[in-house]
């Protein structure tokens, strides 16, 4: 896992330099209907994290946003998880928060994991059972317990009535990087991310070990685990929180609709 985190570490900072090249520089866009827009930097980005993941591991899955599904991944006993630009309509826009989120899953499992802001230069990083940093400095989910009070990082429709059982909680902070979200809580910045809908593996797979290895919980918006690598590679929503809300949390939403 040590040698995967440094690879991932590694790949992380090299493909964020070759987007970076990109940012604000207007550079090509496309639209994936419902997927929203790519650039020629999320390509670029990932043609160079396939070539440097894949050569180092070859025996590896691969899952990333930017590439046609492999079905052999399923078949792989580790699997890299790849988003070369999480919040690319943040980076369209020359904002500052998205990011470069790499991971490895073993047998469903995240081991190792990087999410890295170029823009901002914060390399959040964590292997199973190591902790959570922040360039290279640990990080401590916070030890909030009130969901009253606590600061929480969601989509606007998140916070919809329908969602919760009584009022939805009170402070609803945004950024647009799922990624980004999840190391936030990881930080301690903010108390909780939730995602309701259904979500990517490559959104949330290396944030949530950031999260849980800070010392945070993180389950699908049911409260069950979160599981990578599957046929569908989406998990039903994400709730990663500090560990003195996430449950009192969880038990105020609403069941999926």
């Amino acid at each position: 896992m040590a040698d995967d985190l440094q690879l991932l570490t590694d790949a992380a900072r090299s493909a964020g330099a070759i987007a970076l090249n990109y940012w604000k520089a207007d550079p090509k866009v496309w639209s994936k209907g419902a997927a929203g827009p790519v650039t020629e930097a999320d390509i670029a980005a990932n043609v160079h994290l396939h070539a440097t993941l894949q050569s180092a591991r070859p025996d590896y899955g691969w899952l990333s946003e930017e590439s046609d599904h492999d079905p052999r991944r399923l078949g792989a006993m580790d699997c890299f998880i790849v988003d070369p630009i999480d919040g690319t309509r943040a980076f369209i826009a020359g904002e500052s928060a998205w990011a470069v989120s790499l991971a490895v899953a073993h047998e469903g499992r995240i081991t190792a994991a990087a999410v890295f802001l170029p823009a901002q230069d914060k390399l959040f990083t964590a292997a199973l059972g190591a902790g959570a940093t922040l360039n290279g400095a640990p990080i401590h989910a916070s030890m909030a317990s009130d969901p009253e009070t606590a600061t929480i990082l969601a989509a606007k429709p998140v916070m919809a009535a329908l969602n919760w059982i009584g009022t939805p909680p009170p402070q609803r902070h945004y950024r647009p990087s799922l990624a980004y979200r999840a190391c936030l809580v990881a930080q301690g910045r903010f108390d909780a991310m939730i995602a309701l809908r259904a979500t990517w593996e490559w959104d949330i797979a290396a944030a949530t070990l950031i999260v849980t290895e800070a010392g945070g919980t993180a389950t699908n918006r049911t409260g069950a685990p979160l599981l990578f690598n599957t046929p569908t590679a989406q998990n039903m929503g994400c709730i990663a929180a500090a560990p003195g809300v996430h449950g009192a949390l969880l038990a105020r939403l609403t069941a999926p609709q």
